[in-house]
């Protein structure tokens, strides 16, 4: 009796880039994630998942808007999670030395992997080959794997809002967090 070789489970590829366009599944899998994340408490503002329609216009959109990077991760090839980086507009040269962190989030299925500092990271390399000094970033207290990755890579939290949010009519503080880049 011979036995068929089994192949070794391989681990999941794991990877964050820049979204520039939509190819392929991308901008249903974007969706996907989102719709995941916004059932799970973390959607970026989102606190019900939206129409579908509404959820494509809004990353059709956002990847039209100038002075905005878009950095996707992407599990096995499939987009699960997304993070931004802001820059001021031109005008606002007193602050042209700093870019904000926003709209971070990871499905659920998603997590486990790194994926979600990887994200992070990515947005802070952009942000220091734009030369910029400072990143910023806003956070619901209750999104605690959030804080937990911006703590885990330097993040300072210099502040708290306690009328921040309002989640099922009741309010949720934010806090607020720099970090300073090496480009200062």
């Amino acid at each position: 009796m011979t036995s068929t070789p089994t192949m070794p489970d391989l681990p999941p590829t794991v990877v964050v880039n820049e979204l520039t366009e939509f190819r392929g599944p991308d901008l249903y899998d974007l969706c996907d994630a989102t719709e995941a994340a916004i059932e799970d408490g973390g959607g970026f503002g989102w606190l019900r998942v939206p129409e579908r329609d509404v959820l494509e216009n809004h990353w059709r959109g956002t990847l039209l808007i100038p002075g905005r990077q878009i950095f996707v991760a992407r599990l096995d090839g499939t987009i699960c999670g997304s993070a931004q980086l802001h820059l001021h507009p031109r005008n606002n040269e007193a602050q042209a030395h700093a870019g904000k962190l926003s709209s971070f989030f990871l499905a659920p299925w998603a997590r486990g992997h790194g994926l979600a500092l990887k994200m992070v990271k990515a947005v802070e390399q952009a942000a220091k080959e734009r030369h910029l000094c400072v990143l910023n970033l806003d956070v619901r207290e209750t999104q605690k794997q959030a804080i937990r990755v911006y703590e885990q890579i330097g993040f300072t939290r210099w502040g708290t809002q306690h009328s921040y949010a309002k989640v099922d009519d009741q309010w949720v503080a934010g806090h607020f967090y720099s970090k300073l880049l090496n480009n200062s």
